[in-house]
């Protein structure tokens, strides 16, 4: 009945499949039958603590009874609590909060063409440096910051200003800063939507090297890596970065809808009022649930979050249909020889669900999940690739 619904009546963007849930717990969902199912895809990689945390909950439901939004013409609480703990966390200085991934890399690339007229009294140094296989975003602009072309078709035209570097090749970076009057690269250190394809340190050296010379800003796009899924607060920190900008989403909110845009020393006062804004951004719901996802994101979670990620490669290890493990921590791709497509709805129907990214099998479960639902999650999967051979 409520597919049926849906298919009525809302828009048709997307190929659901066919599961109603109706609750969850943990790593844990229940459709409308009571069918249980592992849950390695946390909502793409926002239920933080899984399903209907008990810690995240209380911590709404008193936001709710206390205001449940202002607009940003006043000030809240639970906003400025979580943009002082962000900064404090990463050293980074100010912040800017948006609802989406998404509205969190339009915002950092108007901070970029800002920064760059400020700083050249024109808007002659405009373009910004993405990477091939890069995903941003579904608006306009960032579909066009994306650097993929099955994204450029359909919706021109498109956002000026970008240039695409061939990720792994350190000359293509060099040619394109040098010919252009760039004013930022902004990039993920491991490409979600790209078939979670992690870069390599020295194209990440690479990446450094061409900001300090050609005094570009460096801007990360943590919307999927970042709060935990890679093993620390946010990825680059596992690489000694220290960029201008970074922006992030999903898991920040742990359920509710929620984007951010941390800026370093010299971006930190590109905005002024009037300059930007955001009627939900930093709603005080949303505010507190980050809040309390934000205060257990620590070291022994961090090193878990790793643990975890090595026994599913472990796990893995000897399945002969698999061709292919990358990823960093609890964010993995997995290439089968089976289509990633036929794998998710086999697993679907065996109470296990996956997600795809490009040909690859994409698991981003609950940073809480245990060994044992991991192992019974692989098992599943592994019997799942097992009857593509014997076909």
């Amino acid at each position: 009945m409520i597919q049926e619904i849906d298919q009525e009546y809302i828009a048709h963007t997307y190929a659901r499949f066919p599961v109603t849930f109706v609750r969850g717990e943990g790593a844990l969902l229940y459709d409308e039958h009571e069918k249980q199912y592992i849950d390695m895809g946390a909502g793409i990689a926002v239920n933080t603590f899984g399903a209907a945390d008990a810690v995240w909950r209380e911590a709404v439901a008193s936001q709710l009874g206390k205001l449940q939004h202002t607009s940003n013409l006043y000030y809240t609480e639970p906003c400025a609590k979580l943009a002082e703990a962000l900064c404090r966390r990463t050293g980074l200085k100010r912040v800017f909060f948006a609802n989406s991934g998404a509205e969190a890399n339009e915002c950092a690339i108007k901070a970029a063409r800002k920064y760059a007229f400020m700083k050249y009294g024109d808007e002659s140094h405009a373009t910004i440096i993405t990477l091939k296989h890069s995903f941003h975003g579904r608006t306009i602009t960032t579909l066009a910051a994306t650097g993929q072309d099955a994204f450029h078709t359909c919706f021109g035209p498109f956002t000026e200003g970008f240039a695409y570097a061939d990720p792994e090749e350190l000359e293509s970076l060099e040619k394109i800063a040098s010919a252009n009057n760039c004013c930022a690269v902004l990039f993920e250190l491991v490409q979600g939507e790209g078939g979670v394809r992690p870069l390599s340190l020295p194209y990440i050296e690479e990446i450094k090297r061409i900001c300090e010379k050609y005094g570009l800003l460096m801007m990360i796009d943590e919307v999927q890596t970042g709060n935990g899924r890679t093993g620390s607060l946010y990825c680059y920190e596992q690489y000694g970065l220290s960029p201008d900008v970074v922006t992030t989403a999903k898991g920040l909110g742990g359920g509710l809808p929620l984007g951010a845009v941390l800026f370093g020393e010299r971006t930190k006062d590109v905005y002024d009022p009037g300059s930007h804004g955001s009627t939900f951004g930093g709603n005080p719901v949303c505010c507190a649930g980050a809040l309390s996802i934000l205060d257990r994101l620590d070291d022994a979670l961090f090193a878990e979050v790793k643990r975890k990620g090595e026994l599913i490669k472990d796990l893995l290890s000897d399945s002969d249909e698999v061709t292919e493990i990358t990823g960093l921590g609890l964010m993995m791709g997995i290439k089968t020889k089976r289509p990633a497509k036929e794998v998710a709805m086999a697993c679907l129907e065996k109470g296990v669900l996956v997600l795809t990214a490009k040909d690859k099998i994409r698991l981003v479960p609950p940073l809480i999940i245990s060994d044992e639902q991991i192992k019974e999650a692989i098992d599943i999967l592994k019997e799942t690739l097992k009857e593509n051979s014997a076909n």
